[in-house]
């Protein structure tokens, strides 16, 4: 009998010691954790009310758990979703601005382009009456090509010019001289000497320099604003690798699992996640901040002496000084020009044109009051709009270097106490060291797998993007207009891209040939050709193609020495 006694006690006794952590196991609930995954839309049939074994876990901590196979799964395809939504709100608050401003100064140096060519045609037929009238194309073409040029077009700034006043010195000689008759090719002989004879003063060269710098300087800060756009738009939407949404679901999901609904993720490891998963957008912040440099020097220059609004505004009164200068220069223009292409053949008696004395072509004018300026549409001054958009570049330098740590700020690690929060496998303090930035620091990463061999390449193409928009920048603060296809290897800024540094650049205007050039339009290569930028022929678009192959070669042996 007490041999039977015996087991019976130690079965009771076993069964009695095993009571408390059963009744443990059945005591730890869920509900939190399942309040929290139906609200998120998905199948509560999916969650437990009580703690269940774990071994079916992939990802998360195995043991005792609150999620089921269902809801790993699940809380994968919501960390993809999360990590995007991250990264697109910073991005899309960057690119708004972006974008914002470039519309603004894009209105705005279109309305004055507008202004200035009303005020120009409302002044001359005041003053000119139907003899500009007659000429008025001449100074419509003049607008029309201001234009074209400023969003893109093929137009030689410096030709285009040299061909306006070539046209006006046609015309105006015709009225100072009414007694003879002009041939086409005399004309034309007549206009071969506009350069020696300088019958508008000096008006022309100077118009050349401001007119030049300043659209050049409008135009690529412009263009900045909207590459700048771009690249970051691009960017955002790049895809999470699978090992960074597995990264992602650990930090922020897995501790749902254990039970810890309100632990935080720890910061240094949300930022070792993050870098992980940014590694390659990581890589734009040195180019994206040597671009940011760029287009505060050229906001400098747009400030100051290439200030378009400064050149626009008084531009009717400056080619009237130059109408003026010939008319009062006539005699001794005229007197060259038929040593240099002959005496013309006079008019057939009763047939004398009208002179510039019987239109009334007399007269000089002043230009608009500050009061009676047409106000631009964009309802502001250049310098105003410089000034925002100035402090809106210092706020976005760095920030792909700062972006992991906004996003975790932001989203999942504020307040979190760092003695007590979730380092990845339990409720504890975080002991890794955080990561560098860029694809080459995230060998050693130890919460994401990065393949560093493996650079994205839509990022590489915004490295290039924001490398050939920094160049023209450069050239730009120089006031000089060249294409980036025709910048040598060695000035491409392949080392740096840093820009020019104000203190070694020229505070004058750069000339890439003589202030007066003689130029054959047959002969001459325009500086602002952009029809390699706007029609890439097959050997442009393989030389791109080669040459982002060599940078990506090059980026991959730096980061593997």
């Amino acid at each position: 009998m007490l041999r039977m006694a015996a087991p019976l006690l130690l079965v009771c006794t076993l069964a009695v010691c095993s009571l408390p952590a059963w009744a443990d196991l059945k005591t730890k609930s869920c509900v939190e954790v399942r309040r929290l995954y139906i609200s998120k839309g998905f199948n509560q049939n999916d969650a437990p009310y009580h703690e269940i074994n774990g071994d079916h876990l992939k990802v998360c901590p195995q043991g005792h758990t609150c999620c089921s196979q269902a809801m790993e799964e699940k809380y994968s395809q919501q960390s993809k979703h999360d990590f995007k939504a991250a990264v697109i709100e910073p991005c899309n608050n960057v690119q708004n601005t972006f974008a914002s401003r470039y519309s603004k100064f894009d209105e705005f140096f279109k309305e004055l382009l507008k202004n200035s060519e009303t005020s120009l045609n409302d002044m001359f037929v005041r003053t000119y009456g139907r003899l500009y009238m007659q000429n008025s194309e001449l100074f419509k073409d003049f607008f029309v090509e201001l234009k074209k040029y400023y969003v893109g077009g093929n137009v030689n700034l410096e030709e285009m010019l040299n061909d306006f006043w070539a046209r006006l010195l046609e015309r105006m000689f015709r009225l100072v001289n009414p007694q003879h008759q002009f041939t086409d090719d005399y004309l034309e002989c007549v206009s071969k000497y506009t350069d020696q004879l300088k019958p508008f003063g000096d008006v022309p060269r100077k118009l050349k320099i401001q007119i030049t710098r300043a659209f050049v300087a409008a135009r690529t800060f412009a263009q900045g604003l909207s590459v700048a756009r771009d690249v970051v738009n691009k960017v955002s939407t790049v895809n999470p690798t699978p090992h960074c949404i597995k990264a992602m679901m650990k930090m922020t999901y897995c501790p749902y699992c254990r039970g810890l609904v309100t632990v935080k993720p720890c910061n240094n490891y949300c930022l070792n996640v993050m870098k992980g998963c940014l590694a390659n957008p990581g890589d734009l912040d040195a180019e994206w901040n040597n671009f940011i440099d760029a287009m505060l020097m050229v906001a400098e220059r747009l400030e100051g002496p290439f200030n378009i609004e400064t050149v626009m505004d008084p531009i009717d009164v400056k080619i009237s000084d130059a109408i003026m200068n010939m008319q009062e220069n006539s005699v001794q223009v005229s007197e060259k020009v038929f040593q240099g292409c002959g005496q013309p053949k006079p008019l057939p008696p009763g047939r004398t044109a009208r002179s510039v004395s019987d239109v009334g072509f007399n007269s000089r004018f002043r230009s608009y009051a500050p009061e009676e300026r047409p106000t631009t549409a964009a309802g502001t001054s250049l310098d105003r709009l410089v000034a925002d958009v100035k402090e809106k570049l210092k706020n976005a330098k760095k920030f792909w270097s700062s972006l992991p740590g906004s996003i975790c700020k932001n989203n999942w690690t504020s307040g979190a106490n760092e003695d007590d929060c979730w380092n990845g496998s339990d409720k504890s303090r975080y002991l890794y060291a955080v990561m560098g930035n860029g694809l080459a620091n995230q060998i050693n990463n130890p919460d994401v797998i990065v393949d560093i061999t493996r650079p994205d390449m839509v990022i590489r193409q915004q490295i290039m993007a924001l490398r050939v928009m920094t160049n023209k920048m450069k050239n730009a603060y120089n006031g000089n207009d060249v294409n980036f296809i025709d910048i040598s290897d060695e000035s491409s800024g392949e080392g740096s891209g840093s820009g020019c540094d104000p203190q070694k650049c020229s505070g004058e205007f750069v000339f890439n040939s003589t202030d007066e050039p003689n130029i054959n339009p047959k002969k001459h290569k325009p500086v602002g050709d952009n029809r390699k930028e706007e029609q890439p022929s097959a050997a442009s678009t393989s030389t791109v193609s080669l040459l982002v192959l060599l940078l990506n070669t090059l980026v991959l042996l730096r980061q593997l020495r």
